[in-house]
Formats: C-alpha cells, structure tokens, sequence
C-alpha cells in the first residue's frame, strides 16, 4: 500500500461513465473558459444550497491545484507575501513558490488549527496579501469550526487581505462534524470533484469567486485562458453527471465505508501512546507524533 499521494478506492458512479462514452463526439471543440454553461448553473445552486454560498460566481479547472494556481497568478505579484499554516498541503507552496512571492509559515495550536492570535499579530503589519487555510486540512485531517472560519475572514478583510479556503475534503466527515463554508468580497472558496466522486484522473475542480470582487473573473479568465484556454470539456461533462447522479448523498455513503478503516488504523497506532494521533474529524489522513527516539 503507497502511503504517497491520497486516493480514494472506489470508482466513478456509473451513470457518469455513462456521460463519459455518451459525450465524446460533442466534447472536441474549445468551450466557455469559465466552464461548461450548464455546469456552472448546477455548481451556482450547489453552493448555494449545501455552502450557504449565495453571492458566488464560479470558474471550472482542471482540478483544484489548478484553481489555486489560478488564483495565486491573479492575485499576487513577486514581492506580495502569503501566509500558509504549517503543516501546509505541499501544493500550495509550490505554487507560490513558483511566482516568487514571500511565503510566511505560520503555526497552528495544540489541536493543529491554524493559530489566529499570531495570525492577527502578522496581519497588523499590513503586508499580508493572501491566506490559506485547508478545511479540512491536508495532511492532518483536522476540520476546522465555523467560529474559527469567521475569525480568520474578519481578520482579513480588516487587514485587506484576500482568504483562501480550499475545501476539497468537503463531504470527508466523520463522528457528527459538519464542514462549512464563510462568504465576503475578500473570500474565494476552492472545491474539487477528484477524491469525493471518485474521478483523480478526469481533473475537475472549481472556484466559488466573490460576485462583488470587481475585476476579480476577469483576471482569472486571463489566466485560464493563457494556461487551458478552457477546461476539459468531456471531464466537465462527466462531473455534471456525478452531480446529477446522486451528488453529496453519492460521496457520504461512500465516505461512511471509511469509519472502518480509521479505527483500524488508530488501533494499529495506539501502542504510540496517548495524544500522539490527531484529533482528526475529516479528510482521509491522520497526523503522527513519533516517539521522541526517532531520528531518522
């Protein structure tokens, strides 16, 4: 078993395996930059109705890394600093790597949060133009509270500052949490289709922009456009079949097969002791602290 890269088991349902065969004749030409019409209606009322997100605007990509990717070039010039929350998921520092900008790595408290007492401390400063938080988070599986959502999009918008949330791990819940969304003129909310339906290969993600950040799509248009032009029309075809075909309810019964493997697999770590395994409510990975005698 490669502990590598995080994948899901299961396959695509089959009603958009279906759509897949169904639409490659209609699927060789070049299409909307933001996406598929009538994908971007059905992802509009899919965030309005489980995000409580209602004043978005939405572009399809070819995965969620991408959508990061399109928002950091849009948003950041070489000299702009962005802060992630250690331990931060490895693609988003590579983006930022790659345009130069100052990335500032701040902690998170005991129970892996993002700590937002030092988060203010370093907004106060007035330099911080972008900050990630992953809810729930690669690679500890810790979902973060709404109060603590809340938090951090006041102190953002205070301090002029753009919040990035990417929920990829949205319908990865477990023992009663509840995965939520925050909106504003400063939020841009991330999502992904890969691990939940079962579709990593098909590449199909989405970002949920602010409708009142004025000039904000048209940046990112320019971006989509340099980079994909558009995203792939057969993979969008098939995500709008995933939605059509049983949706959120599809994934939850698929991530309720999960519960068995967490608790296989926090017994197999129990003999490290207690507190040693993160308190982890969501995603598919657990943080390890390994004993003090491991160096290697």
């Amino acid at each position: 078993i490669s502990l590598a890269q995080g994948v899901v088991h299961w396959q695509p349902m089959e009603s958009a395996m279906v759509a897949a065969v169904n639409g490659v004749k209609d699927s060789n030409s070049y299409n909307a930059a933001a996406g598929l019409p009538e994908l971007v209606k059905a992802l509009k009322h899919k965030l309005a109705a489980e995000n409580d997100l209602h004043k978005s605007d939405v572009m399809v990509t070819a995965g969620a890394n991408q959508a990061f990717a399109n928002i950091v070039i849009s948003l950041l010039d070489a000299d702009s600093k962005a802060v992630l929350f250690a331990p931060y998921y490895f693609n988003h520092l590579m983006a930022l790597q790659m345009t130069a900008a100052q990335i500032d790595v701040s902690p998170c408290n005991a129970d892996l949060l993002p700590d937002l007492d030092v988060l203010e401390a370093k907004l106060a400063g007035g330099d911080v133009k972008m900050v990630v938080i992953v809810n729930p988070c690669n690679p500890t599986g810790v979902l973060a509270p709404k109060e603590l959502l809340e938090r951090a999009s006041r102190l953002c918008a205070k301090a002029g500052a753009w919040l990035i949330v990417d929920n990829t791990y949205e319908y990865f819940t477990y023992d009663g949490a509840e995965h939520v969304c925050v909106e504003g003129d400063h939020v841009i909310n991330v999502f992904s289709f890969s691990k939940a339906y079962g579709i990593m290969g098909w590449r199909i993600g989405y970002i949920a922009t602010p409708a009142g950040a004025s000039g904000l799509m048209d940046q990112l248009n320019k971006v989509q456009d340099t980079i994909i032009i558009c995203p792939p029309v057969l993979s969008q075809r098939v995500a709008l079949a995933c939605i059509e075909g049983g949706g959120k309810e599809w994934v939850k019964e698929k991530v309720a097969g999960l519960e068995a493997n967490r608790r296989m697999v926090r017994d197999a770590l129990s003999p490290l002791g207690p507190g040693a395994v993160s308190d982890s409510n969501g995603a598919i990975y657990m943080w390890v602290k390994l004993p003090d005698t491991v160096t290697d």
